[in-house]
């Protein structure tokens, strides 16, 4: 890819987006706190995923010295990544105005949860906040529970971590043209809120309830939900289209004719069937009958089983590199794949090597490190 990106460290949903970058071959440079280098790394690798396939140099940003390190990485870069709340970058001096102007070409991408302006802005928060906030909470799980926390699948991640790297490529992109960086406000709600657009679609379309548990994306259909079988594990049907439906009912020894598929007013009773089926067979049972039907069937597999899937196992998507089962590089290019560039790296791992990189003397090397102005890990 060739793009250079200075992270600075933060948490999950900037982590993700730098891995994305990483994954697709661009040199990304980590800058760590001098405190949190270890004075001797255990012999056990770093098991922080999220943060492989990049360098670490670790640089006191409170320090002139240290700034300086950091310019001198900003001028050569083509992206600067900020995870922190707004106005934490611009105390320390190193805000976009600052970078900006040191490196005109930089693409300043800031990631956050509630965004750089309105109420909440400077509010502390994470993944499970925004996803309620942004609406996307209310509509899941049962009417007559609490919501389910979903991971941090759809705030950190989805809204988040892909959003920030579709917005740095799309710079990058657009930069080609102009010939002039810019700064990206990257919000988790704002992500989130586009993640919502199908639900807001229907809902324009008046098919939608605003209420938990009663719209078939929902899992109020009888067709579009999870199901226990006899050895406790579960199962799930999409069965949306007719065609679909009607073979699902067929195999399942159900007579579609007898139930309409959209008659609400039978969903309950037919759930109620379907609970009963699913439940007179085991796992393995239902997916030797299931998988590879056009009933819109999907096993609710584990970790350690996505490892062996056959599916998942022909097409690569998980791997296991360095000891650790991980989700491989995404998405495939024919002529260009990814790759997991290296493993997580200690903070202050490669800092002598990052600032040979910037031709850094090695006398004015040895001065940073005794002034702390940068530090490095033990080997």
């Amino acid at each position: 890819m060739g793009l250079r990106v200075v992270e600075l460290a933060g948490l999950g949903p900037a982590q993700h987006g730098c891995m994305l970058l990483a994954d697709l071959g661009a040199d990304v440079v980590r800058v760590d706190r001098p405190a949190d280098v270890p004075t001797a790394p255990s012999e056990r690798p770093p098991t922080r995923l999220i943060s492989r396939g990049r360098r670490s140099i670790a640089v006191d940003l409170k320090s002139p010295a240290g700034r300086e390190v950091f310019r001198a990485l900003v001028e050569r870069a083509d992206v600067l990544v900020d995870p922190f709340r707004p106005g934490i970058v611009e105390r320390l001096g190193i805000g976009p105005d600052e970078c900006c102007g040191w490196n005109p070409l930089l693409i300043y991408a800031r990631m956050t949860g509630w965004g750089q302006d309105g109420p909440l802005a400077a509010a502390a928060g994470h993944d499970l906040n925004y996803v309620a906030h942004a609406g996307a909470l209310h509509p899941m799980g049962e009417p007559d529970a609490p919501p389910p926390v979903p991971l941090n699948l759809v705030g950190d991640f989805g809204g988040g971590g892909m959003l920030l790297a579709f917005s740095v490529m799309a710079a990058a992109y657009e930069r080609e043209r102009s010939g002039r960086g810019q700064v990206l406000d990257v919000a988790m709600v704002d992500g989130i809120a586009s993640l919502l657009i199908a639900v807001c679609q229907y809902r324009a379309g008046g098919e939608w309830e605003d209420g938990r548990g009663v719209n078939w994306l929902q899992g109020a259909a009888p067709w579009y939900r999870a199901y226990a079988t006899s050895d406790g594990r579960y199962v799930t049907v999409a069965s949306l289209e007719p065609q679909f439906y009607s073979q699902l009912l067929e195999r399942l020894g159900l007579d579609a004719r007898e139930w309409p598929q959209w008659d609400r007013g039978r969903w309950p009773e037919l759930r109620s069937r379907l609970e009963a089926v699913f439940a007179s067979r085991t796992f393995a049972e239902w997916r030797a009958a299931l998988e590879q039907t056009d009933v819109c069937f999907g096993a609710a597999l584990d970790l350690p089983e996505v490892l062996t899937d056959p599916h998942l196992a022909a097409r690569g998507t998980f791997v296991e590199y360095e000891g650790a089962l991980q989700p491989a590089p995404v998405p495939r290019f024919s002529r260009t794949p990814g790759a997991i560039a290296c493993p997580p790296a200690w903070p202050g791992a490669d800092t002598d090597e990052v600032l040979r990189s910037l031709d850094v003397p090695d006398e004015r090397r040895r001065a940073l490190l005794a002034a702390g102005a940068v530090a490095a890990a033990a080997p």
